[in-house]
């Protein structure tokens, strides 16, 4: 639902934006024009990530498709970063060596307003989502977003506050050239939006690259489920634990565990199996494997939530 509000907020500000920037040459209202385009054509992407990572694993993919919401969020990242930050830059600098003056301001101000209210729709709807997962996960919401497996959450909420930031130095640069009469400003103005563009993009592709190349878990979260092994009436201790984000809030745990009792291995191999099941039917484990753990293998320790 965030994803699909972002992209209809998104199509009707671009195409006000469009209209504007052609009624008042304003380079500043080119970059925003640019920026929302950009940003309709990157949740194509991000609502494509949420279909394509929800599929369930099958033979082909034992550990599910879920990393499938991170290639195609890097390709909207990519998208942001041609489409918007090289544009922009392109354009000011352009506009730099042959300012022209913005005629009729007063329309790319009321675009502007209203671009501001849409796009603050979104971004609320964005920003009350982040709270509550970051709430569940003891976390600041920046800090969750930015660090958040999810990556259609994080797109949508960085776009949503680049282009808010976007519409500032748009009307201020506007309002400063018709103060000095300079229309340096407004072409300076386009080159500060496709700078922040430019950050966000290399933000949302490092985060994506991260979590593609194998992220391992927060130390909360081993401890987690690490203290969620320990808590099974079947495991005694556990001397290895690893944890891999193969999905948005989906994980691939490997462990070696002591289990209780002493047990025939014959039926050994049948409780492990058990317990990997019953540990899947957790929201975020996509796939558990145990293994025995060596007698003379040191324990691990989990601490305790604070």
């Amino acid at each position: 639902m965030t994803v699909i509000i972002a992209f209809l907020m998104n199509i009707l500000v671009a195409v006000a934006k469009t209209v504007a920037a052609v009624l008042t040459g304003s380079a500043s209202m080119v970059a925003e024009a640019a920026h929302s385009w950009a940003d309709a054509g990157n949740e194509i992407f991000l609502l494509i990530a949420d279909r394509r990572s929800a599929r369930k694993k099958d033979a082909t993919h034992p550990l599910g498709y879920g990393r499938e919401a991170w290639v195609w969020s890097l390709f909207a990242a990519v998208g942001i970063f041609t489409a918007g930050a090289v544009v922009s830059v392109t354009h000011g600098i352009s506009e730099l060596t042959n300012p022209e003056p913005v005629d009729s301001p007063e329309i790319a101000y009321i675009v502007l307003a209203v671009s501001f209210v849409l796009e603050g729709v979104s971004f609320t709807q964005s920003v009350m989502q982040s709270r509550r997962d970051a709430r569940k996960n003891g976390m600041p919401t920046v800090r969750f977003v930015l660090t958040s497996s999810n990556a259609t959450l994080r797109g949508v909420f960085l776009e949503d506050f680049a282009a808010l930031t976007g519409l500032v130095i748009a009307a201020v640069s506007i309002i400063v050239h018709q103060v000095t009469g300079d229309a340096i400003f407004d072409a300076i103005g386009s080159i500060l939006i496709g700078v922040l563009l430019g950050v966000v993009a290399i933000i949302l592709i490092d985060r994506n690259r991260r979590f593609l190349v194998g992220a391992n878990s927060s130390l909360a979260l081993r401890n987690t489920a690490g203290r969620a092994l320990l808590d099974s009436p079947d495991i005694e201790r556990v001397t290895y634990l690893h944890l891999e984000f193969v999905g948005p809030e989906r994980l691939y745990l490997v462990a070696a565990v002591d289990l209780t009792g002493d047990a025939a291995e014959s039926s050994v191999a049948g409780r492990l199996r058990r317990i990997e099941r019953s540990i899947e039917e957790h929201d975020v484990i996509e796939t558990a494997f145990l293994s025995l753990s060596v007698d003379d293998e040191p324990s691990l320790e989990f601490a305790a939530a604070p």
